[in-house]
């Protein structure tokens, strides 16, 4: 069995604005990039079928892949707004942004074709509209209950705020690598979203409470509150990296997209708690008003 051992860092050769500098550095290109999103489109992430109401075939089409992609342009009108193949298979996964033609028009027309319909689904645009709203709702409601338990639990300003700036900047940052890497959301990605916050408030309330309520120098419960909160996400991280890439590989992209919002969350939960939340609390501890 493979031992894990999570170094010792000698943060004292770092100064609080040097560890705090480069997770605030990414959250405000994060925000930036976001923010430019939402002027430019309307919304602060593309939002997907779920939100904005259309229609999914999934069929099978017996030809290479440049030939099956005209032949699937030629035969449906409306044209596909995206067209994806399932990994190397001969399966693709078409989405239709209009309500003006049926689910049961485009299946005959993918039938008349010669294709193959392995499944199908269909949202309208208002019922779409309301389900994001109720995500984008529990996301927030999520977050603000999250804040709110945190801030009963430290009953101080600059521990609690450590941990809520951190969960913050582990959603926006994520939200931000989905648009540069055309990920959409959906209620999959909210769900990954979701499971981000909690993440991040698991490890940040770890770290405040090995270094607040434990006895033990600061920098000494630093390093036993990261033996555990760096091994438990390393863990989650390396799992979640095998499902994604399992889940590409086999065509499944809900899975797929969920697995890579994972990713990034965890990632940038490593940076936000072990140099952005450690420098404000190492502050409150020595400079702040703890003295």
């Amino acid at each position: 069995m493979v031992a894990f051992e999570v170094p010792e860092i000698d943060y004292t050769r770092y100064t609080n604005r040097q560890l705090a500098a480069v997770p605030l550095a990414v959250l405000a290109v994060a925000l930036l990039i976001v923010g430019g999103w939402y002027v430019a489109t309307g919304a602060p992430v593309d939002p997907g079928l779920d939100f904005t109401g259309g229609a999914e075939l999934r069929v099978t089409v017996d030809a290479p892949d440049g030939q099956a992609r005209e032949q699937i342009q030629q035969t449906f009108d409306p044209t596909p707004a995206t067209i994806r193949q399932v990994g190397s298979s001969d399966t693709y996964i078409l989405t239709f942004q209009t309500e003006d033609v049926g689910i049961s028009a485009l299946e005959e027309q993918a039938r008349a074709a010669g294709f193959e319909v392995e499944s199908s689904y269909s949202v309208s645009a208002s019922f779409g509209s309301r389900t994001q709203g109720l995500a984008l709702g529990g996301v927030a409601f999520a977050f603000l209950g999250m804040s709110a338990l945190v801030f009963l639990m430290f009953r101080t300003f600059v521990p609690s705020i450590a941990v809520v700036v951190s969960a913050f900047s582990d959603i926006v940052i994520p939200v931000a690598l989905m648009n540069l890497l055309g990920i959409e959301l959906t209620l999959g990605t909210v769900a990954a979203l979701l499971m981000i916050i909690g993440y991040s408030v698991d490890s940040d309330i770890l770290l405040n409470n090995h270094i607040l309520r434990r006895s033990g120098d600061f920098y000494e419960s630093t390093h036993r509150a990261m033996r555990t909160g760096v091994t438990m996400t390393l863990t989650s991280l390396s799992a979640m990296i095998v499902m994604t890439v399992v889940a590409t590989l086999f065509g499944i992209q809900l899975l797929a997209a969920i697995g890579t919002v994972l990713v990034l969350g965890l990632a940038t939960d490593l940076m936000n708690t072990y140099m952005l939340n450690l420098s404000l609390l190492r502050w409150y501890k020595f400079e702040g008003v703890a003295n």
